[in-house]
């Protein structure tokens, strides 16, 4: 679930179907406004969300990392936006977490997993998914993301993930996520959805989390998802845009 809540962040929007043998991944969402300047970045918000299923009904195998690839297009900024750490977000309920971080909050969603013990039926479980703004690293910002369960006992996950700057044609950010083991091993990530899109004011000016132009048209982010039974996806999300003038 946190999974698909990362992926929702590192892209600027998305619909796409994926398939490789049994494993099924479906996106979608989007990114307001749609009208956006040619040249300049400009504030967005983003909302979507994914599920994995099976095309045989079975429980899908475990998301094991999720790396992606995002459209130089745009940008994330946070100058003068709060920093909250892991240490802040350590074994907390997700009324904690926010009250611990609240202004470094920049986006909020859900997630559902599956909980499968040996010999037991399936456990749905889910936990509100919020992401905050980290610490930079080596110059690159990053977000924490932070989900809470209480199944089989009161856990805190967290994804600590860098927006790393790199220069690979239409591409011009990376992240790279491994998941956490939930319920210790038996817990199957199923869905999750978010919207990111946090602005505020520093020294008399505006800021906003994401950004982003409308260039050539359209913005794009590549997905890699790596499973627990060595299985490998991969597919790029488009989403059209129009000039602003």
């Amino acid at each position: 679930m946190l999974a698909l809540a990362v992926l929702v962040v590192a892209s600027a929007a998305y619909a796409l179907t994926i398939r490789v043998g049994d494993i099924v991944i479906n996106a979608e969402g989007g990114f307001s406004p749609k009208a956006l300047p040619k040249h300049e970045n400009a504030p967005i918000t983003l909302r979507g969300g994914g599920k994995i299923s099976t095309a045989s009904g079975a429980l899908p195998p475990v998301l094991k990392t999720l790396d992606l690839e995002f459209d130089h297009h745009g940008s994330v900024q946070t100058t003068g936006l709060a920093v909250c750490t892991i240490a802040k977000l350590a074994a907390t309920t997700t009324a904690k977490a926010r009250r611990n971080c609240r202004g470094a909050i920049v986006g909020k969603g859900e997630g559902t997993a599956i909980v499968k013990f040996p010999e037991q039926a399936p456990i749905p479980a889910s936990s509100p998914i919020t992401i905050f703004n980290g610490p930079k690293r080596n110059g690159d910002p990053t977000l924490i993301a932070h989900a809470h369960l209480n199944i089989p006992v009161p856990t805190t996950y967290l994804i600590p993930v860098v927006i790393e700057r790199i220069h690979d044609g239409v591409y011009g950010y990376r992240t790279k996520a491994t998941i956490p083991r939930i319920a210790g091993g038996a817990g199957i990530p199923i869905s999750g959805h978010l919207e990111v899109g946090r602005r505020w004011t520093y020294k008399g000016r505006r800021y906003s989390y994401v950004n982003a132009r409308c260039e050539v048209g359209h913005l794009q982010v590549r997905g890699e998802f790596s499973f627990s039974d060595g299985a490998f996806l991969t597919g790029t999300f488009f989403e059209p845009c129009k000039v602003r003038h």
